[in-house]
């Protein structure tokens, strides 16, 4: 509650004189010469003297002085001694007397006065009362009558509040301007008729003036926003304002942006700062920060202080510090209190560990408690489980859930499962889901389940265009240059077929180094065209021992026309175990013919 309920009416009267900015000694020697001159006048019997004087020393906590000057200003009909005669009874603690002069001064027309007197009963209870003494307040543009008015319909959950609020802020009432603006936030979060666009754009403007005006709060959802929007100096600035003010949420966000701008020790000297005013957000970053390099023992204090702070990250980066360091029992307690507190990551993560610990049913509860909470990873990792007891629907049930949030692996599953089922169309959107996402098998599945239905090359004609790339030939390539075998192979032959060896030959090669047998194979075969057989044998040599029937043939055929028939019926009969069946029936007739040669 003001001092001076009429301080705005009496300065702009000048019965009030203010400060002019002078030398402290000037202004002391003005005000005692100020108030010489209304003891004058209201020994004479001034009334307005005996008010403003009143006033004065009301405002300097000149209870006893102030107080005859106010009674006879009252007892003459001044309104504005009525209402800071209510101001002194209110500050002796005679409420009650207080609010009956606050009537007085309010019926005779006095805003602030009937703000006081509806606060008054506010802080009573008589809730009708209050508010038809605030809505007197603020229907006469008094400004703080208006956010007492707005903060009691608000209280209520009357959308009328909205408007006082608007009134209060656009008369520079900080706080109003800050609440407007957080209102409307939320209008534009739940947003359903299309407005939410011209909300945000309005609560930006009301946190801009609220911060302006000194609100740090205020300045901390600007930062947010503009951080939002990618205009990271200026959200650093605001940051940096409603750090210096106080906010311990704006001090760690700056450390955020300061640390992602690379300049990690004044981001940890901001994180500090907020973790000392007990931020738990900053006390887990600093905490992360030690981890990092390898200062566990600072990680843990400071991940233990932002568990003491209320933050349940805590506990989770705690198991997180443990797993990594082997002490499971550790890891698995702190998981534990976390998951309670309602942590999905950590039910998840606490899951996992049971998992690993062949507890399987402790596991499960777990996993399903995490993924009804949203945790992605468990929606994908109950389906795993399921699918591991061959409870198909069910596991699907689970990817499907995941794939909707984005996760890659699933998407590929559900994809997987679809082909299977012969839903080819749901199939390819959700390959798309997941090759999009990164996955080098979807792309790889993807690309097959195009290449089924590309029609048969034309046959080109003397001067046309050898070659124009198609869709599936793109998801092969991707695949393939993130180190898909059977993607790398299919793009080889691809190019051989096209007539480019070079191209062909790269890609056998890679796939080949990276262990797969048709890989070695093709490759031998594109090097014995060329007249390289050595090499050739190397690499289905290779293939062979990997399992690969028909290198093993070709590497028969090899020896045997090389005049070393022992070495040519060996491969001959590894082949014939290999198969397939085509390639087991010619290995064993060349096995049969290199026997007889050999016996001859």
């Amino acid at each position: 509650m003001d001092v001076m309920g009429d301080k705005a009416t009496l300065y702009e009267t000048g019965r009030f004189v203010q400060p002019s900015g002078g030398d402290e000694a000037g202004d002391e020697a003005g005000e005692a010469a100020e108030e010489l001159r209304l003891r004058l006048a209201a020994e004479v019997g001034d009334v307005e003297a005996m008010s403003v004087l009143g006033a004065m020393l009301l405002r300097r906590g000149d209870l006893d002085g102030a107080e005859p000057h106010l009674r006879a200003a009252t007892a003459a009909g001044d309104r504005a001694a009525a209402n800071n005669l209510g101001v002194l009874l209110h500050q002796r603690g005679y409420a009650e007397e207080a609010a009956s002069w606050w009537r007085i001064a309010a019926v005779a027309g006095s805003a602030a006065a009937a703000h006081a007197l509806g606060r008054h009963h506010r802080e009573r209870g008589d809730e009708p009362a209050a508010e038809y003494w605030l809505r007197q307040s603020a229907e006469q543009g008094h400004v703080l009558g208006a956010y007492a008015l707005a903060d009691l319909l608000e209280h209520r959950g009357d959308s009328g509040s909205v408007r006082w609020m608007r009134a209060a802020a656009e008369r520079g009432h900080r706080e109003a301007a800050y609440r407007l603006a957080r209102t409307l936030d939320r209008r534009a979060t739940q947003d359903t008729d299309g407005g939410g666009p011209e909300a945000a754009k309005e609560a930006e403007q009301w946190y801009r003036q609220a911060a302006a005006r000194g609100h740090r709060r205020a300045a901390l959802h600007l930062g947010a926003i503009l951080e939002k929007r990618g205009e990271l100096k200026e959200a650093g600035r605001w940051y940096l304002t409603s750090a210096k003010d106080g906010e311990a949420r704006a001090a760690c966000a700056l450390g955020f942006l300061l640390r992602d701008a690379g300049d990690t020790e004044n981001a940890a000297a901001w994180w500090l700062k907020a973790a000392q005013d007990g931020d738990g957000n900053a006390a887990n970053a600093l905490g992360a920060l030690h981890a990092e390099r390898g200062e566990t023992q600072t990680a843990e204090r400071w991940y233990r202080a932002a568990m003491d702070a209320g933050d349940v990250n805590g506990a989770y980066n705690l198991g997180l510090l443990c797993a990594e360091q082997g002490r499971t029992t550790q890891a698995e307690q702190w998981y534990r209190r976390a998951a309670y507190a309602g942590h999905r990551e950590a039910a998840n993560a606490l899951a996992i560990l049971l998992l690993h610990g062949g507890d399987e049913t402790g596991a499960e509860p777990w996993f399903s408690k995490a993924a009804e909470a949203g945790s992605v990873d468990a929606a994908f990792n109950l389906g795993i489980l399921y699918a591991g007891r061959g409870e198909e629907k069910a596991a699907l049930r689970w990817y499907e859930r995941a794939a909707r949030a984005g996760h890659t692996e699933a998407a590929l599953q559900v994809g997987i499962a679809r082909l299977r089922d012969g839903d080819e169309q749901e199939a390819e959107r959700y390959l798309r889901c997941a090759a999009g996402g990164g996955s080098a098998e979807a792309a790889y599945r993807l690309a097959t389940v195009l290449d089924a239905r590309r029609p048969p090359a034309p046959a080109h004609e003397l001067g046309e265009a050898v070659h124009q790339k198609t869709e599936c030939e793109e998801w092969y390539e991707r695949a393939a240059s993130q180190g898909h075998r059977r993607a790398q192979v299919r793009v080889g032959m691809l190019a051989a077929a096209r007539g480019d060896v070079v191209e062909a030959a790269r890609w056998y090669r890679e796939a080949a180094e990276a262990g797969s047998r048709n890989g070695a194979f093709n490759l031998g075969l594109l090097l014995a065209r060329e007249g390289s057989e050595p090499e050739a044998a190397m690499w289905w040599t290779r293939a062979a021992d990997a399992g690969h029937g028909r290198a093993a043939l070709r590497l028969a055929l090899v020896y045997a026309r090389r005049g070393e028939l022992a070495e040519g019926q060996r491969w001959a009969d590894r082949a014939a175990s290999l198969g397939p069946g085509a390639v087991a029936q010619r290995a064993e007739r060349l096995r049969d013919a290199l026997r007889e040669e050999l016996s001859a």
